[in-house]
């Protein structure tokens, strides 16, 4: 923690988002008006994508099929963006569960919630296992909202509502592009669940890689919330890139997925999700050579393809 302990005391806010958003715009390349430092970032994006489209061609991936937000975050007065469609919103999976875990450390700071060992053990649960029913729980407690059999109209409307608080906040603090208001499922969803998304505008979860960067970069330099909640829920962020996971039917979140895109000796910090539709990763490095960097990456139609996400974080990392 000590390298990253000047970072946690400077504003991570309007200039980046900023950044984030003006280099993210339609097109490659930065936008009018974005420090012509910036372009290098973009570059690396640029080029990192190019090198996938090539090296994949023979699985079909397509530049629509990828968005990318990346924030070279090494000086933090400073921070250099850019992006792949990085405004475009997306069905998030897991990476979602990162919201409702700025959310939770916001609603305990507020008095909203009591900070419970029960509710300590679904936020671990729900960040470092991904369980969906540990965040089903979270959902519940944030929105004072339960699923079960479906309601009346009138009832299922001020549900909906109540289910609408995350959303309210972040929009209060200037996020766009997002829809945070479901749970993720396995087998579901069922009753109310279902009755909801059939009722209500979007049906999903959604989110952008430029967003997501925003808020993966204000944990990792202490702006989301509290620097000491910052702190917190980067331990539960904390991953081994290199260290090969036990077998298991479920992708290991530090190792197959921006991981072996990683030069040795390089610190992670992440939240990835998987689908049978979507593969992602929501990353913060910091990098043997000094760079501190946040590396937002979505795929979708390539699930099952390991390769894709390493590529294109080598390939950004590798542009200087």
């Amino acid at each position: 923690m000590k390298d990253r302990s000047r970072i946690f005391a400077v504003l991570f806010g309007v200039p980046l988002v900023g950044l984030i958003l003006a280099a993210a715009s339609a097109g490659a390349g930065a936008a009018p008006g974005v420090a012509a430092e910036t372009n290098r970032v973009q570059r690396a994006v640029d080029r990192a994508l190019a090198s996938a489209l090539v090296r994949f061609a023979d699985r079909k991936l397509l530049a629509e099929e990828v968005a990318i937000t990346a924030v070279d975050v090494t000086d933090p007065r400073r921070p250099v963006a850019g992006g792949h469609r990085s405004e475009v919103q997306v069905y998030p999976a897991s990476v979602v569960k990162l919201f409702y875990l700025v959310a939770v450390h916001r609603w305990m700071e507020d008095g909203r919630l009591a900070d419970t060992p029960e509710l300590r053990r679904a936020m671990r649960d729900m960040i470092v296992e991904s369980y969906n029913e540990a965040t089903h729980y979270v959902v519940d407690l944030l929105t004072e909202t339960t699923s079960g059999p479906e309601l009346t109209e009138a009832e299922i409307d001020l549900w909906a509502e109540k289910r609408n608080t995350v959303n309210r906040y972040f929009v209060s603090t200037g996020y766009t592009g997002i829809n945070v208001n479901k749970k993720p499922w396995c087998e579901g969803p069922y009753g109310r669940e279902t009755q909801s998304i059939r009722r209500h505008s979007p049906s999903r979860n959604l989110l952008t890689t430029a967003a997501t960067a925003r808020l993966m970069g204000e944990i990792a330099t202490g702006r989301a919330v509290s620097a000491g909640r910052s702190r917190e829920m980067m331990e539960l962020l904390q991953r081994d890139p290199a260290k090969r996971p036990a077998d298991s039917t479920e992708p290991d979140q530090g190792y197959d997925f921006s991981g072996p895109g990683l030069p040795p000796q390089t610190r992670l910090w992440s939240k990835a999700g998987w689908t049978s539709q979507t593969r992602h990763d929501a990353a913060y490095v910091e990098l043997p050579d000094g760079r501190h960097l946040v590396l937002v990456t979505f795929t979708v139609g390539h699930a099952n393809e390991r390769e894709i996400l390493p590529h294109l974080v080598r390939e950004i990392l590798a542009a200087r």
